[in-house]
């Protein structure tokens, strides 16, 4: 780019009013929304009891499936970043399905699954999933993991191997040299992969209305709110919860921006 004395170039120009152009579409859909009903509708749709459940089951919801994705892309990302093995290439195309599927194809994938022999056995063993919360999380944990892992194999290729093999130099073994070197070393990558997870789990809506619902105050979620509202006619709900909803992401983006560049 140009140097602080020179006029920018009509290069760097066409392409400022280009992303100019975009951001501005953004920004006048969201003041558009925020600015269609009144601040007292808003306060009063938020307090409906079945918006008020649903808020609270997507926060309790989004937290554990954040949790378990880390859980899962922590190892599934370090294991991508620096194990070589047959058929590697296939395993990430694998991984990352849940990305480029349509989320109402994921989520009737999880209904059927669960009408097989097998899936009628896991519940049986474990906990219902079609139909209850546990089938909300399982819907998030299906969409969220896959970005969670794609974040954290990115966190470990960044991340030199170096430290590991002089912790293992110094007799440490292979598990010992993640746990007490590599893992605090990608502590920004891990809160990002969290803080993604959270934020797909917020806003996901074709796989769990697919395969958990939207049955109100029982598997009610952010997003089937919005579309239980509209579907009713009930626009100034719907908005408000979608306001709810861009608060919650911008706070995560803020929190990944800010917090992890402290961590």
């Amino acid at each position: 780019m140009s140097s602080p004395n020179q006029r920018p170039s009509p290069f760097w120009i066409a392409l400022g009013g280009v992303a100019g152009l975009y951001l501005l579409f953004l920004v006048g859909m969201l003041v558009a929304t925020a600015t269609y009903t009144t601040p007292g509708e808003l306060v009063a749709a938020l307090g409906k009891r079945e918006i008020q459940h649903s808020i609270v089951l997507s926060l309790i919801t989004c937290t554990v499936t954040a949790l378990l994705s880390l859980l899962l892309a922590v190892p599934v990302g370090y294991l991508l970043a620096r194990a070589r093995f047959p058929g590697k290439h296939w395993v990430e195309a694998a991984l990352d399905i849940p990305i480029v599927l349509p989320p109402m194809v994921m989520g009737l994938c999880l209904l059927i699954l669960f009408q097989t022999a097998l899936g009628q056995f896991i519940e049986r063993a474990t906990v219902p999933f079609t139909y209850t919360v546990f089938g909300v999380v399982l819907a998030q944990f299906t969409i969220g993991a896959a970005f969670a892992v794609r974040t954290m194999r990115q966190t470990f290729d960044h991340l030199s191997a170096r430290p590991e093999e002089v912790a293992m130099t110094l007799g440490c073994t292979r598990a010992q040299a993640v746990w007490l070197v590599t893992l605090p070393a990608a502590r920004r990558g891990m809160f990002a992969a969290a803080s993604v997870a959270w934020a797909r789990s917020l806003g996901e809506f074709g796989p769990i209305l697919v395969f958990a619902g939207a049955t109100r105050m029982k598997t009610e979620v952010l997003p089937t709110t919005v579309w239980l509202e509209l579907s009713v006619g009930n626009l100034e709900a719907a908005v408000a919860v979608s306001l709810l909803m861009v608060v919650c992401a911008m706070g995560v983006l803020a929190a990944v921006k800010w917090l992890g560049e402290e961590i």
